[in-house]
């Protein structure tokens, strides 16, 4: 064979173009996807308005491009595997399909929600077969940051963050009151309201964190290290946030703090945050710039993926015919 056809597939690949072992599954998939999209309209209209409107859930508008970014990177290695109808998915379908069906029938958002995108998930799985569903495991895992969660964590967030704002305002050497979230002061009484609670950094840093930690390394101790800092740092930095505007408010005035806070919270915080926690983890990523996400043939060679991926499923792989005369 000559060298140029070994090298043609994946040139084709690395271009973008579709083998045709590919183009029925792939169609298979636009038109389940398609379909439930349809059935789950409602939940699909409810999130997208909470992407758009509500301030906590507004990095969300940025997931689907990273997805399509994510599957984008592993497409020349997903190119060299062979997607086939997997029967199991459409168990998984089916199992989508009843928390869709619980969330609405019990007017729980977040069930249905999540149902909603579950649905999608397993229609990959059922269209794609069980290797390309390895080789897209991280971005379809990453899917779930698209039903808007948070809201929840409010009010602990606030108790947390009035706690450490308090005994900020203490040691600073400013007198102060707690009583639940509000807070008395010689200048007067500030609360922790709920959008002050920090809930929009936290959601969104830990959306990020999760990203950089699939991204940048390589090591499961160091990624749950990384995850741990994602999530502590923004709640520290809002708790300073929150005790930095009472102490200017003692020289400055409330009007003034108040105005301050807006700004510094809705433009500047999460950067500062982001750009501290990025910074201090920069030499300790310990995966290449350069590295294959997935393997085509690690997925191929894997044990489990193969008893998966054969009709027999658990059973094993088919045995091998005996030879005869």
């Amino acid at each position: 064979m000559p060298p140029e056809a070994t090298t043609l597939p994946a040139a084709r690949a690395r271009a973008g173009s579709v083998p045709t072992a590919w183009r029925a599954p792939l169609l298979r998939l636009a038109l389940a996807w398609a379909g439930l999209f349809a059935l789950a309209w409602r939940d699909w209209a409810e999130m997208a308005w909470q992407w758009w409107n509500a301030s906590t859930y507004n990095h969300i508008l940025l997931i689907p491009s990273i997805l399509a970014w994510l599957v984008r990177l592993r497409w020349p290695e997903l190119a060299k595997l062979a997607p086939q109808a997997w029967r199991p998915g459409l168990a998984m379908l089916a199992v989508g399909l009843a928390a869709w069906l619980a969330g609405r029938a019990l007017g729980i958002n977040t069930v249905s929600q999540l149902g909603a995108v579950a649905m999608l998930q397993a229609a990959v799985a059922a269209s794609l077969g069980p290797r390309v569903t390895a080789g897209l495991l991280f971005p379809l895992a990453y899917m779930l940051f698209l039903v808007p969660v948070g809201d929840e964590i409010v009010p602990a967030l606030q108790a947390v963050t009035a706690e450490m704002a308090v005994a900020l305002t203490l040691a600073s050497g400013v007198p102060a009151v707690i009583d639940g979230v509000f807070i008395d002061t010689p200048a007067g009484l500030f609360e922790v309201a709920e959008a002050c609670s920090g809930v929009k950094f936290l959601v969104a840093m830990i959306a990020l964190g999760t990203l950089v930690a699939h991204l940048c390394f390589a090591s499961w101790r160091r990624r749950a290290a990384f995850m741990a800092v994602a999530v502590v740092v923004p709640v520290l930095a809002n708790g300073v946030r929150a005790w930095g505007t009472i102490y200017i408010a003692q020289s400055q005035g409330v009007e003034f703090a108040a105005g301050f806070d807006h700004i510094v919270y809705g433009w500047i915080f999460f950067a500062l945050v982001m750009t501290a926690v990025l910074g201090a983890s920069w030499r300790f990523f310990d995966r290449p710039p350069d590295a294959p996400l997935i393997e085509a043939a690690a997925l191929e060679a894997s044990p489990l993926l193969a008893r998966l991926a054969s009709p027999r499923g658990s059973d094993g792989p088919p045995a091998a015919p005996a030879l005869t005369d």
